[in-house]
């Protein structure tokens, strides 16, 4: 392949990949009621986070500890996260409200639905290619991130699984790219890399 190619290659995903983000992240934070981390918290919170202390979430969604701290205030006082008794009495754990988890369904419920916009206009013979494309590219993705890590540089924005719907990748059947992509590596942070 030639290199301007490639270089049009690069650039039409790195366009395409802004776009997502705007539309997904617009979805997210009308759904949420809050921009910036908050879908991020809930989501997490809602999928598998539930019951963690405030610095397990502001490692998932990638804040400062006073940020995280801020972040928890806004979403307790807005009734959608509970502060209780973390496991050694000195923590904090944090569990979704009823208006929480509703709002968690909400978010990814509108971020599936500003993808399948874009996706619509696929045929099903391309959505099915589309699909070991999307996989094999966030795999090497995760592989970029772990790297990072391993260099002692957080990748930006937290975790990528962060906003997952851990049902529609099929983690619990094995299908999940990122899971997957982070399995050998014996230091995986976790469920989102």
């Amino acid at each position: 392949m030639d290199p301007s190619t490639r270089t049009r290659q690069a650039n039409l995903l790195a366009v395409l990949a802004l776009g997502i983000n705007d539309r997904v992240r617009q979805a997210e934070e009308a759904a949420a009621g809050y921009g910036s981390t908050a879908p991020a918290a809930l989501v997490a919170l809602h999928e598998f986070l539930g019951g963690a202390s405030i610095d397990q979430l502001r490692q998932v969604v990638g804040l400062t500890p006073s940020g995280a701290v801020r972040l928890v205030d806004k979403l307790s006082h807005a009734g959608l996260v509970r502060r209780g008794p973390g496991p050694d009495g000195r923590s904090v754990a944090l569990t979704l409200t009823r208006r929480g988890d509703e709002a968690a369904r909400r978010i990814l419920t509108g971020r599936r639905q500003a993808c399948e916009t874009l996706l619509a206009g696929l045929s099903s013979g391309e959505r099915e290619a589309l699909t070991p494309l999307l996989e094999r590219l966030l795999g090497q993705l995760t592989a970029a991130r772990l790297a990072e890590r391993e260099e002692a540089k957080a990748p930006a924005g937290g975790w990528l699984c962060r906003l997952c719907e851990f049902s529609a990748c099929r983690r619990e059947m094995g299908e999940c790219p990122v899971a997957n992509a982070a399995r050998p590596t014996s230091e995986s942070p976790g469920p989102g890399e």
